[in-house]
Order: structure tokens, then sequence, then C-alpha cells
């Protein structure tokens, strides 16, 4: 293929020349010194281009600025070098070569042009292809393809880079003036994630605000709008992210299919309202409504739509849609036979009020339907209906309705959890360093870092130096790794700010770490003004700079405080094992890696007793701890306060800063434990403020005290809080689900971690309270009346939302444990409803309340429950009130009949 390269000097100044300007990176400079050469200069020159790249990836990170100005240099000279298509996008594709600043791809085109239009069609389009490349390559690839007649190259880099580009203040200006428009606004809505840019003005008057821009297009016919419609419900019906559906919904909007286009698209639109976000659904049944009250939907075709719709949980959807039924059989009562089945399902709704309006949309157009189809409803409305609808379905039904047989309620819970024990020691070395490779490039789980440590201690203690060659040569590449010129820069203290995960023992075996960072590492101790957080931290990381000093030395053969069991607990005849290792051996423990062990020792196991008497007769000290420790019941204990609320703003306002937490003071646990963990045994201050570690809660904290479920729960607490009030704090729970398998007693700190738990503001967090709280029910270790005492207050206080609770409780309750959750709302609810002025939602919790009565057959009464059952009117709270009310007197009547 022709290149089109100039012929020029070939003489090596001009090589000279241009190795001397890309090394002092120049790029500028290029272009006119490319001009001067001829092809067997530039592939000279290619070569030693090629061997600049390698020694410019072996630079410190202190060389950033040099390595910026000479890899755009590199950049543009080997644009200009390359003869072939693909060898010269592979360069122009080179991550390592591309400026976060930008600027060469204008240069690197000029150096192109000469090319012919065929060469440079075809490196454009490679690299449009390349997904991590072309966004950031936009205006190279634009400048190789015009004038060259090839095709747009309409791939989501290209369509990235475009967007980014085109959205300014004169956006509409900018689309029209375009000729690439058409295609490249075609592949952005076939997009499976639509471009930021796309989305960032939601404000139909904005400047910035794409569907308006496209649609004015459309209208000026810039765009087909014929196209624009299909390719939007196409996208629609693929589903996906409501942000990535934002577009093509505001589009169909503000360019509305045509009458016919409607219901050429009936059976998209159905699809739609059943399976698409709430948005997209809603719109679809706006479109179907109109077809549906002129009589141009078929029944059948309404019916799927409708059970569509009511198998859906958002209530102001099902709302609408038996609004709309009610309007269509009332102008088209022959549709009655097909639909009324249909709407007969939602008697089984979980929300009682759309019951209700399903009896009522049946009752109103009963008279339409045969005598059949009347057997058949009324059988559904008295096999799915709740007591709180029956008498209505009786002066419907009459007779037909038949007294609802339930078997004997029976609590459901889910199994209790099988315990899951860690795999046994590493295997080989190849296998160790695989792990550790995997897990730098990926966050570990806890017990997968654990076992790696306790593999690199028993490596390190076979062959250290085997061991530290291995890693030299796996982790080359690694930060604190002398490679190239980083060779200088050995006084470098990178771990000055901690052992960042695994990292301080790695580069110890490496000999990457000052003497004195690890002596000041394991023996530092944490201050008493700490959060509880701040110690938890400084506690793992003691123990690591305990490993990265002691490892390879022969005192460290393995690690005691590696767990057996997923919690982060040890059996207690395991840890007796490794400890007649050491014995054996003639070796002492470490002792925080000692001190670790003891805390997660499960003293509560069947075991334990037998442990301590075999730990004992080891005659080593180690050993006597061992056997006093599992004796000792629960050394360890804290105190929970909390100071009152205040008026918003005094400092005391929000609930993560007014909780207290105590640790009792124990200065014997202190005379046999490391300073590290000295803040256990009382050498904290109380304290009530934030700190900077309520954003992150790592699994791995749970693994530090799996055998003391209370002070573990005492010790996340804040954390906890933080995830309940006003800009709260996203994946704070996850050590529930450790701590609800761990061992220990449970009281007050665990009963309000799991309160706090199901008002957080994240649903998912929401989601992992819901699961501990079972586990913790189905092992019989829930105190639920506590739970509900806990966020009785939390909703009086105003700290909690009843809707969020709501929603917890519901998903519980869903999965059998009726009983359960209406103890915990029995204790909840009374604060509440004796409250002068009802809290926002309380309604909604009435109803879940009400759901759990009607199931498991619960009576009794709730302190202010009256007050409200009797009030006159129809809000959610009036009517759950009455419906609590009637199921709790419902069950205390049958009760009495079956005593009687």
């Amino acid at each position: 293929m022709t290149t089109g390269v100039l012929s020029g000097a070939s003489d090596g100044k001009g090589v000279d020349a241009l190795m001397k300007t890309v090394r002092a990176g120049r790029a500028a400079e290029v272009p006119a010194l490319l001009e001067a050469l001829d092809a067997a200069a530039r592939l000279e020159a290619l070569g030693q281009l090629k061997s600049l790249r390698s020694e410019v990836r072996t630079w410190n990170w202190n060389r950033w600025e040099e390595t910026d100005r000479v890899r755009r240099a590199l950049y543009v000279a080997g644009a200009g070098c390359h003869t072939g298509a693909a060898a010269a996008a592979s360069w122009l594709g080179g991550r390592d070569l591309l400026s976060p600043r930008g600027g060469g791809g204008v240069l690197a085109l000029r150096v192109l042009l000469d090319r012919t239009p065929a060469w440079r069609a075809d490196v454009a389009h490679r690299l449009a292809a390349r997904p991590a490349v072309a966004e950031d390559s936009y205006g190279l690839i634009r400048g190789l393809v015009e004038g060259s007649g090839a095709a747009v190259p309409a791939t989501d880099g290209y369509v990235l880079g475009w967007a980014r580009h085109i959205t300014n203040g004169r956006l509409l200006e900018n689309l029209r003036a375009d000729p690439q428009t058409p295609v490249l606004v075609a592949h952005a809505l076939s997009m499976q994630e639509a471009p930021d840019p796309l989305n960032w003005s939601v404000e139909s008057g904005a400047a910035t605000h794409w569907p308006s821009a496209l649609a004015a297009l459309t209208e000026e016919g810039v765009l087909d709008r014929a196209e624009l419609v299909d390719l939007c419900v196409s996208r629609l019906l693929r589903g996906g992210r409501q942000r990535d559906l934002r577009l093509p919904l505001a589009l169909l909007q503000l360019v509305p299919p045509t009458a016919e286009e409607r219901r050429d698209r009936i059976a998209d639109w159905i699809g739609m309202t059943a399976d698409s976000t709430s948005p997209v659904a809603g719109y679809a049944q706006k479109i179907l409504s109109g077809p549906a009250l002129e009589g141009a939907l078929p029944g059948g075709a309404f019916a799927e739509m409708t059970a569509g719709v009511l198998f859906r949980t958002e209530k102001k959807l099902l709302r609408a849609q038996l609004s709309l039924v009610n309007k269509v059989l009332a102008r088209i009562p022959a549709l009655s036979v097909e639909v009324l089945p249909v709407v007969a399902d939602a008697f089984g709704h979980d929300d009682t009020e759309i019951q209700g309006r399903a009896l009522q949309v049946v009752a109103r157009h009963l008279k339409s339907v045969d005598d059949g189809t009347r057997c058949d409803l009324a059988e559904a409305a008295s096999s799915l209906l709740g007591p709180a609808h029956r008498p209505a379905a009786e002066g419907v039904f009459g007779s037909r309705v038949g007294k609802r047989e339930l078997p004997p309620y029976e609590e459901i819970l889910p199994p209790v959890p099988e315990p899951l024990f860690l795999p046994g020691p590493q295997g080989s070395l190849e296998e160790l360093i695989e792990d550790l490779l995997v897990q730098q490039r990926r966050s570990s789980d806890a017990m997968e870092f654990e076992r790696a440590l306790d593999g690199l201690v028993r490596h390190a203690h076979l062959d250290r130096e085997g061991l530290a060659e291995r890693i030299r040569e796996a982790f080359a590449d690694a930060y604190w790794q002398p490679t190239g010129a980083a060779a200088g820069h050995a006084d470098l203290d990178y771990f000055r700010h901690g052992p960042r995960g695994m990292d301080a023992i790695l580069a110890a075996l490496a000999g990457r770490v000052k003497r004195e960072r690890l002596e000041a590492g394991r023996n530092q101790s944490v201050p008493m003004t700490s959060c509880v957080h701040g110690a938890m931290e400084v506690t793992q990381a003691t123990r690591i700079w305990e490993i990265a000093h002691l490892i390879g030395g022969g005192k460290l053969p393995l690690l005691l405080a590696t767990p057996t069991r997923h919690t982060g607990g040890i059996d207690p005849l395991d840890l007796v094992r490794r400890l007649k290792e050491y014995a054996d051996a003639g070796l002492e423990p470490a002792p925080v890696d000692l001190g670790h062990a003891l805390l997660r020792v499960r003293r509560q196991d069947t075991s334990a007793g037998q442990a301590a008497e075999e730990a004992e007769a080891l005659g080593s000290e180690a050993g006597k701890r061992l056997a006093a420790w599992l004796r000792s019941g629960s050394p360890l204990q804290a105190t929970v306060r909390f100071h009152p609320r205040t008026e918003k703003g005094s400092g005391r306002w929000w609930l993560v800063d007014r909780i207290l937490v105590e640790m009792a003071k124990s200065p014997e646990f202190r005379k046999e434990f490391p300073k590290t963990l000295h803040w256990l045994g009382g050498g904290l201050l109380p304290n009530a403020r934030r700190c900077y570690h309520w954003e992150q809660v790592p699994e791995r904290w749970a693994t530090l005290l799996p055998a003391d479920r209370e002070l573990l729960a005492a010790c996340l607490l804040s954390s906890m809080a933080s995830g309940v009030e006003g800009d709260a704090a996203r994946d704070v729970t996850g050590p529930l689900t450790l701590l609800a398998q761990g061992e220990g007693q449970v009281g007050r700190a665990v009963a309000l971690v799991l309160a706090f738990g199901l008002g957080c503001r994240d649903a998912d967090d929401r989601l992992r309270a819901v699961d501990a709280l079972l586990v913790l029910a189905a092992r019989g270790d829930l105190d639920a009346r506590q739970v509900g005492r806990d966020l009785a207050w939390l909703l009086a206080e105003r700290s909690m939302k009843p809707n969020r609770l709501a929603d917890a409780a519901r998903t519980a309750a869903a999965t059998g444990a009726y009983e359960t959750v209406w103890t915990i709302l029995s204790e909840a609810l009374p604060k509440l409803l004796e409250a002068e002025q009802p809290v926002r939602g309380l309604g909604e919790l009435l109803a879940v309340a009400a759901d759990c009565v009607e199931r498991c057959g619960a009576t009794g009464q709730l302190a202010g429950l009256e007050r409200h059952a009797s009030a006159r009117g129809t809000s959610q709270l009036v009517t759950q009130s009455r419906r609590l009310r009637n199921a709790l007197r419902q069950g205390t009547d049958q009760g009495a009949t079956e005593t009687s």
C-alpha cells in the first residue's frame, strides 16, 4: 500500500535530531523534523523510538512531568514513522502514550495527512473499534475520517468522545452543523449505557438539553422522525438502568408516536408496562390508555396489560391501572369476562389497599359477566382476600364466599447457617503467588486475606530467600519495587501511613521496608482519644507489622490467629494444636498474633473444656493463657449510652454524634494482652463525636471479635447509625452477616445495630439487616422485644423514617416470620400511637403490623390504637388502625372460642 511518505534526507543527523527532540519532550517540533526524513530514516528512527518507549515505562513517578512530555512527543513521532495501518493504529492506541492533558492528537494528524485516504480510514476505524482508546482519540479519528470518503466510525468509544466534544451551550447549532449527527445519534440511542453528556442536563429549557435539541432537529427534518421513534422504542424495550433510559423516554415525550405507530406497537407497550422501570412503565401505560378507552385495544391485549401491571409493586401504577380498567369496562362492558378474572388476581396482593380497590372494580362490573365467571371471581375472593375485606366480599358475592379455612400458623425461619470451614494451609509456592496476584487485582474477602497471610508465613519459614525471589519477580512493577530509574529512590518510605493491606509484608520480604518503620509499626498503641474504628484499624495494622517484622526469621512457623471458620472464629482444639507446634519447636508465639488468636477462639464451643485441659497440659505460658481464657466466660464488656437530642444545630443533633461506647475497665486483660489491644480493656475515652471511618465499614472488622458479638456490635454502632439519618452512608451493614453467625452473648448493642440496620436509608443495607435478624431468630438469639423498644425511641425522636422500617419489616414478614415481626412492631408502635402528632408514614407501619396479626393470629391490645381506629376519615392511618384493631379482636375472639 502506498503511504505517501515524503522523500528527504536519510543521513543519521536527521534521526539524531528527531530523537533528541523527542527525548526533550518537544512534541510541537516533531512534525517539521519528520518532513525531512525519507522512509529508510523513519524506519531507523522507529527502532529507537520503541526503545525509548520501553525505557520511559520504567521511569519513577517522581518524573511524571518529564514522562508526560516525552510520551506526547513519542506519540507523534511514532505515528509518522509507521507505514502499516495496523502498526500505526497499535502505536496510536497505546494507553501509555496517550497524554492525560491531550494535545498529541492534533500533531499526530498533521504527520498523517499525507497518507492515502484508504490508509487514513483504515487507521481511524481500527482506533474507533478500541473502547479504551476511541473516546480520548476522538479528534484524531475524526480528522483521519474526514476527507477520506469512509463511513462514520459509529462505535461506543467514538460516540462518547463526540458527545463530550459537542455538548456545550451551542448544542443545537453544533448538532445541526455536524454531518455525522444522524449516524451518531442513532448509535447513541442504541447504546446499553448512555453517554454521560446526554444526561448532564435534565431541564428541558437548558441549552445543553439533548432531548430538546434532537426534537428540534427532528422537526427541521435533519433527523428522520420515524427512525427516531423506532430507535427510542427499541431502546426502552431492552431495559436497563433508569439513567440509560432517560434520553429515549424524554425524546418520545417530545416527539410522540402517531396514532398508527401506537397501534402498530401495542405488544411493545404492553411489554414495557410489565417489565420496564417505573417511569417507562408509566409512559407505556398512558400510551395504551387512549386505544383502550377508544375500543382499539383487543380484550386479550388489555387483559394481558392489566395482568402485567397488577403484578408490579408500585402503588401508583396499580392504582392507575385499576382506575383505567374501571373506565374501560364502563364504556365496553363486553370486555369484563376477559378482564375481571385478571383483576381478581390482585385480591392476593400484599397491599390491602390494592385488594380493596380490586374488589371495588369487580363489584361495579360483576353484572356484565356470566354466572360461571361470577363463581370463579367468588372463589378467588374467598381464597385470596384477607380478613379486612372479607365482609365487603360477602356483600358482593353473598354465600358464595365461604369461610376461609387456614392451617394452624407456623413460623417460618431460615435454616440455621451451617459453618463454613476454611481450607487447609496454602499448597505450593506457585499457588500462593497466583493467589496473591489475584488479590492485588481485586478486593479479597477477609478469609482469602487470612489464608494468604498464613501461606506467606509458612512458606517464608521453609525458604525465605526462595519466597523473596519469587515475590520480586511476580511483583516487579509494584510501586515499592526498585525498577529502572526508580532504583535511585531507595530512601522512599512507602508505608509511613500504614501497611496498605498485605503490601508491607511483601515489601519486607523483598527488603523494601525500613527497619525503623517495622519497629514503629509493631510497637504502636491506640491513643485514648481514638474512636473505636481507629482502634480496630490500628489493631489490625499492628498485626501486619508484626508479621512483616518476624516473617522468615525462624520465629514464626505459622500464624495462630488464622481463622478456621468463615466468621473469623477459631475452634479451640485447632488453636491448641498450633500452640503445640510452637512448644515442640521451642518457640514463643508472637504477642499480637497470640492476642488476636485468643480474641477469635470460640469460648462457647462444646470442645472448650477439653481444649482448656489440653492447653494447660502443654506446660507453656501460652498454653496456660489459653486455658485461663477459655474458662473466663465473658471477660470483655461495653456500655452504650446516648446524649439526648437537643435543638437542631447544637452539635448534638445527629444520631451518630450522640452515641457513647465505653469499654469496661479490665486491668487483668491489659496486663495479659499487648498494648495495641488495651483499648478493649477500657483504654479508650468514651466520646460521642464523628470519626472519618463512618463511610467505610470493612467486613474484616467483624472478624476481630467473632466470639464476642455484643462487644463487636458496640464497636459497630456509630457506623450503623451513620446509615440512618440525613445524608446517610451506604454499605454499612456488611458486618451484620458475620455478627449474626458469630458467637457470644447477645444484648442491647446487638439489638441496637439491628434496629439501625432496619432503618437504613439504603435498601441493600436494610436487606442485609433483615437477613441478620432472621438468622439470629433462627438460632434463638434474637431479643425481638428489645429491638422493638429501640426502634420505638428512634422513630419517636424522628431519627428514623417509618417508611424505611416498614419496607424492612414487610420484607422480613414475607419470608414467613410474621410472629417475629409482630413481636418487634408490638413494642415499637405504642409510643408512636400515643404521640400527640403522629409521625408521617405510621399508616404504612400499621399495615405491615395488621398483615402480621392476620397471618399469625396474634391477640391483645396496643396502647393508643383505639384513638386512631375510632377517628373519622379514610386516611391510611385511620384505615390501617381499624384493620389492626379488628385483627387483634378477631384473634382474641378465636382464641376464646378455641378455649371454650
